[in-house]
């Protein structure tokens, strides 16, 4: 297979590049989970930087069809890399499957008083207030999530926590909370200046909005979620099993 392309197209070369590593990964020998080209090689013979072929790489990553492994390379991931009902991922567990390394580019936290469908969630009165974890998230090529956290009050979180850790491990190693059960809502919509400013994508751009809200083993919530991707660098899905 002829490995090159078109540079003076109008076509961008990142989406080139993405479409031919499609091609790449569809072919037989690659199916036993043999490892692509090395990076390097592959950039140099593409006639493009490093940084531009691994926007291509992460984008096949996030849709499941390619792992990366540090040390070792990338590989075609026979399977589909989902969420499933029965055994649902946090982020950061998600993300570690697909062999990515995440960064914070942004991390706050704050007590307020949340607005009526987290209360709702929780079973609060207008004026508690619970902790609010806002985090900015992606890569060393740039951020693709933001997500906003609220936490049940019951848990007795400080605010003091190291939230650069995993969050649901930090939880059950700290408070002995234990997150069993997720349900989530999926949903489209477009980028305002805010988000689009976060994402580093324009306002109006696609974005997919995850709802989550989790709970603990005896269906006591302990977490209300949002969060907001950018469209170009995540696909999500779903894998069920119908009992028969």
């Amino acid at each position: 297979m002829k490995l090159e392309l078109d540079h003076g197209s109008a076509v961008p070369l990142y989406i080139q590049a993405e479409e031919l590593l499609r091609s790449i990964i569809s072919l037989p020998e690659y199916k036993d989970g043999k490892l692509l080209p090395n990076e390097v090689d592959l950039a140099k013979q593409l006639g493009i930087s490093r940084s531009t072929l691994r926007q291509s790489i992460n984008k096949l990553v996030m849709e499941g069809k390619l792992s990366r492994k540090k040390g070792v390379g990338t590989s075609v991931i026979d399977s589909l890399v989902s969420s499933k009902a029965r055994n649902w991922l946090s982020f950061s567990q998600e993300m570690k499957a697909n062999g990515l390394v995440i960064r914070n580019f942004e991390l706050h936290i704050c007590w307020e008083c949340p607005d009526e469908p987290v209360r709702h969630f929780f079973q609060l009165e207008a004026t508690e207030k619970v902790l609010k974890l806002v985090r900015l998230r992606g890569t060393k090529d740039g951020p693709f999530v933001y997500f906003i956290s609220y936490f049940s009050p019951k848990i007795g979180l400080t605010g003091d926590e190291d939230f650069s850790q995993p969050l649901y491990e930090l939880l059950e190693r700290n408070y002995n909370i234990v997150a069993k059960l997720s349900k989530e809502e999926v949903s489209a919509m477009l980028s305002d200046k805010f988000l689009g400013g976060k994402l580093d994508i324009a306002v109006g751009s696609p974005i997919l909005k995850r709802k989550r809200f989790v709970y603990d083993p005896g269906g006591r919530p302990i977490e209300f979620n949002l969060g907001y991707y950018r469209a170009d660098s995540f696909v999500y899905r779903v894998e069920s099993e119908r009992e028969i």
